[in-house]
């Protein structure tokens, strides 16, 4: 009788213990929307990179279902975030991604095209690598073209305590770019397909 006593102790005190754990594999994924505030970055006529790396955040957030992938934005709205701000927040919440969103511009509008970038000074570099060209080959289509995956010796790709990815997801001095990026359906696309790579 006081074994079994025991026993019923025993598995409701790790019933009780379990239901405050976290599960070990929910992935904790970080969504930087480059610039914000006064910091506006390329623009044409009225659209600003910003904008629309802002509106492809909130976007990944919303249609985001996983219950065991937990997204956070760097910013959900128009402020300004100075670089070391974004590295120490992105340390101090240890995810297993980072994911910071821009958009391109050059003096050559026939220039067009996603890319991604890396840092080999990452302590994940080859991590962030096999998952940037993954990410490259998944949202490049025939409204977007492939640039592939270059390194850069960017302070977010250093400095993150994790793999990190930066992804340029077109040119907004390129019309068709800018006329895809621009759009709710192109913004919806790509934040559908990151969502999805995520989910994977």
């Amino acid at each position: 009788m006081m074994k079994n006593t025991f026993r019923i102790l025993g598995i409701a005190l790790l019933a009780f213990t379990m239901s405050f754990t976290t599960p070990g594999s929910k992935k904790l994924i970080v969504i930087d929307a480059g610039h914000g505030g006064h910091d506006i970055g390329s623009t044409y006529g009225f659209h600003s990179e910003k904008e629309i790396v802002s509106k492809i955040a909130k976007k990944i957030a919303t249609l985001n279902r996983n219950s065991e992938i937990e997204i956070v934005l760097t910013r959900d709205n128009d402020e300004f975030s100075s670089l070391q701000d974004r590295i120490d927040k992105i340390n101090q919440l240890q995810p297993d991604l980072v994911l910071s969103l821009h958009v391109n511009q050059s003096k050559n509008e026939t220039a067009s095209g996603i890319e991604a970038f890396v840092s080999d000074a990452n302590e994940k570099f080859e991590d962030s690598k096999a998952k940037a060209e993954e990410l490259v080959a998944l949202l490049s289509t025939d409204k977007l073209k492939s640039r592939g995956v270059k390194t850069a010796p960017f302070a977010v790709l250093k400095k993150a305590k994790t793999a990190a990815i930066t992804l340029e997801l077109g040119f907004l001095s390129n019309a068709e770019d800018r006329g895809y990026l621009t759009s709710d359906s192109g913004q919806k696309e790509i934040a559908e397909k990151i969502v999805g790579y995520l989910n994977r």
